[in-house]
């Protein structure tokens, strides 16, 4: 696999930085190519998260609520960096499991490197520092639309700014992604399409 893709990711990622080809390259060889078939597991719960993850294609996170029920944390869809975060930088073992819901392929780095990019790429430190500013945020929005939206107003955010989510992942991942029931989920589908 070319790494030209990984190459341009990371520069549209930083626009306001010109990064030099030659630390581009330097980047680049940091990330080893990586292919996962549809329902491969990335991470599964009570193993530390080794990995972090530059992949065309998309993902899933979840974890089971205290009665046993799967409930999906997250989706990574293109552009996005996927790894589980305090897993990863704290060394401990992961709450979620990040599994691939169709074909991916795409560059991993481990932690190891990643931090010796950090520590010797200027430009890497603030691809890095972006990428994490972005996760944060989608986190932080989520966290409080389950708080201060309706069902109603958390799926029509979903429709506007998710358009991905709805092409492959399964209604029952998305239901539980929003905070609601199945039900409700197709109650307000219903009446999104009457509209």
């Amino acid at each position: 696999m070319d790494k030209q893709p990984l190459i341009d990711f990371i520069e549209s990622s930083i626009p306001d930085f010109k990064v030099s080809r030659e630390n581009l390259q330097t980047i680049a060889g940091y990330f080893e190519e990586v292919e996962f078939a549809k329902h491969d597991y990335l991470l599964k719960e009570g193993k530390v998260s080794g990995y972090f993850y530059l992949v065309e294609g998309f993902m899933r996170a979840f974890t089971f609520d205290a009665d046993g029920n799967e409930i999906t944390t997250y989706f990574h869809t293109k552009g996005r960096v996927i790894f589980e975060p305090s897993s990863f930088f704290l060394r401990t073992p992961s709450l979620e499991n990040i599994q691939a819901v169709t074909p991916c392929r795409g560059y991993l780095t481990n932690f190891c490197q990643l931090n010796d990019l950090f520590h010797s790429v200027p430009e890497f430190r603030e691809f890095g520092r972006a990428m994490l500013v972005r996760e944060y945020v989608a986190y932080k929005q989520h966290t409080l639309a389950m708080i201060n939206k309706t069902a109603e107003e958390r799926y029509a955010s979903l429709i506007a700014n998710g358009k991905e989510i709805f092409q492959h992942a399964q209604l029952k991942h998305i239901a539980s992604f929003l905070g609601m029931t199945d039900t409700s989920l197709s109650r307000i589908r219903r009446e999104f399409m009457a509209r």
